[in-house]
């Protein structure tokens, strides 16, 4: 069972305010923040649901190549909430809302690319 992951993005600001809002509608919030003073190598902020962080950035130099994170939501009004607003937060478009039935007949996902091309997708896995 994985516990947390997480990507280290080129412009930590830039990237928390994105991550704020694009995970708003999925029910993460910034639960954690710890600056490099700390740490011993770089400001990292941790997302989630309350009480405990399991997705976080570290400032750095992005992945390369960038990482593919898929947050599992309940619903697919959720799938479709989390593309809105991460478009909205200045994500790129990298798959609308839809169903993907090579995957399986009901895995429904949206995908966008964060500031550094990480390929973020919310999906839902239930009937209509």
């Amino acid at each position: 069972m994985i516990d947390h992951t997480g990507v280290t993005v080129s412009n930590y600001a830039k990237s928390k305010a994105f991550y704020v809002a694009a995970l708003a509608p999925i029910g993460y919030t910034l639960l954690a923040e710890i600056p490099a003073a700390v740490t011993g190598h770089a400001d990292v902020a941790g997302f989630g649901e309350a009480p405990k962080p399991d997705f976080w950035i570290s400032s750095g130099q992005a992945n390369q190549p960038p990482i593919h994170v898929a947050f599992r939501v309940p619903s697919r009004s959720v799938v479709d909430a989390f593309h809105r607003a991460a478009l909205a937060a200045g994500g790129r478009d990298n798959g609308a809302p839809g169903l993907r039935p090579h995957y399986h007949p009901n895995y429904y996902g949206a995908f966008v690319l964060d500031p550094d091309g990480h390929n973020i997708e919310a999906v839902c896995h239930q009937p209509a």
